[in-house]
């Protein structure tokens, strides 16, 4: 048996390059909080004030993301989005229901001579 010293080799980087191989951690979105959307249920939808509320839980949200409370603003948000969504379900039945009542009962009060 031959006992010459066996070559190995090393894979390295060229003298002054820094190769980096890791894998870059991309940072997380921040989540939403539906500021817009509760600013528009508290200008036109806000039946039981749920657009106010919507809009005061969407501030919270922004103010968690700020602080990068992402578990809180998460929490917030989440409040917000369900108060939006019933907001705009309330507002828009409501409307519907007026248009319907409007041209329903209007011809009742319209005395032809």
């Amino acid at each position: 048996m031959q006992s010459y010293p066996q070559h190995t080799s090393i894979d390295m980087p060229p003298y002054g390059q820094n190769v980096i191989t890791t894998v870059p951690i991309s940072p997380q979105p921040p989540p939403k909080d539906f500021v817009l959307w509760s600013l528009f249920n508290f200008v036109l939808c806000n039946a039981f004030c749920l657009g106010f509320c919507a809009l005061s839980y969407s501030i919270k949200s922004r103010d968690r993301i700020i602080a990068k409370d992402f578990v809180g603003a998460t929490s917030y948000g989440r409040t917000a989005k369900i108060l939006n969504i019933t907001a705009l379900c309330v507002g828009l039945f409501v409307t519907i229901l007026s248009i319907i009542l409007v041209f329903l009962y209007l011809p009742l009060y319209i005395v032809q001579p």
